[in-house]
């Protein structure tokens, strides 16, 4: 309760789990960084993938 500045035993525990959780999620986020690509695709990349799905797909392009 000291370290949480909590009135009550049942906010202590609140505050800890609640910043537990927070650090599980952070912890979870720093996994994944760099892992992801700076940039955004073009339009063109994304037209691209677009056709390429649409053939996969229905056998044609779609229009």
């Amino acid at each position: 309760m000291r370290f949480t500045k909590a009135k009550t035993k049942r906010e202590a525990v609140v505050k800890v789990l609640e910043e537990f959780n927070r650090r599980r999620r952070m912890a979870e986020l720093v996994r994944y960084s760099g892992t992801f690509s700076d940039s955004f695709p073009t339009n063109e990349e994304i037209e691209a993938t677009d056709a390429t799905r649409d053939r996969k797909l229905y056998g044609r392009a779609r229009r």
